[in-house]
Parts: structure tokens; C-alpha cells; sequence
């Protein structure tokens, strides 16, 4: 037990400081990027068009478009505001993308499917007639 922890009374007070310096450091540069997006940007969702107010603005988030919550540009171009649902909408297109959706580990585009299951349903129909 270090001489930190003897004083704090417990075995994960450095722990529970570093965390908490950690947690109110990322909370200071949201409301950062935040103010300042609100200030750049119309307050519209970007996906779904709809408008907020002062009473819902709580509602309206800031998505990092290449998902770099440390890329805050000053001009804004990272970012975007959605939504709560569009922008949990976002986030889990983005999971499935990472975890496969459409791309193989190493980044290239999988083949498109070539199988045509219906090709020769036309000329099954016309040979009947």
C-alpha cells in the first residue's frame, strides 16, 4: 500500500482520483466542444431536420464525424449535431461497420454478391404462354 493510499484510507484511492481527474477532464472539453458547436452551427439535427428550441437544446448532441472525440477543430468540420436518437443511431452503424459490416479486417470492400437467384423466372414465365 503506498504512502498516498495510507493517507486517503483506502487501497484505490489514487485509482479513484485518477478516474475521477479523467472523468472531469473529458467533461470539460465536451461542454468545450459543445458550446462551440452550438454557437457555429444551426440548432437542427443534421440527419432527421428537426429544429430545437432553448427548452430541448439539452436534446441536441455533437457527433464527431470520424468518431475522434479528441479532433475538435476550431472551424467545426469534425463535427455535426444530431439528435440523441440519431446520434445513438450513428454510433451503432459505426460498431457494426468495425465489427464486419461489408468490410473485411484489413479494410477492402468484400466482394459484391454476383449470384442472381431470379435470372430465368422471365423466361420460365414466357414458355408457358
Amino acid at each position: 500500500m503506498s504512502k498516498q493510499d495510507k493517507q486517503s484510507g483506502t487501497t484505490g484511492g489514487r485509482l479513484d482520483q485518477v478516474v475521477a481527474e479523467a472523468r472531469q477532464s473529458r467533461e470539460a472539453r465536451e461542454r468545450d466542444y459543445r458550446e462551440r458547436a452550438l454557437k457555429l452551427f444551426p440548432w437542427i439535427c443534421g440527419r432527421c431536420g428537426r429544429e430545437f428550441t432553448r427548452e430541448n437544446v439539452q436534446e441536441l448532441t455533437v457527433h464527431h464525424k470520424d468518431h475522434d472525440h479528441d479532433n475538435n477543430p476550431p472551424d467545426g468540420s469534425n463535427w455535426e449535431l444530431l439528435c440523441l436518437y440519431r446520434h445513438d443511431n450513428e454510433h451503432q452503424r459505426h460498431i457494426e461497420h468495425v465489427r464486419g459490416g461489408g468490410r473485411t479486417i484489413g479494410g477492402e470492400s468484400e466482394a459484391p454478391a454476383t449470384h442472381r437467384p431470379f435470372a430465368d423466372l422471365k423466361d420460365l414465365f414466357n414458355s408457358k404462354e
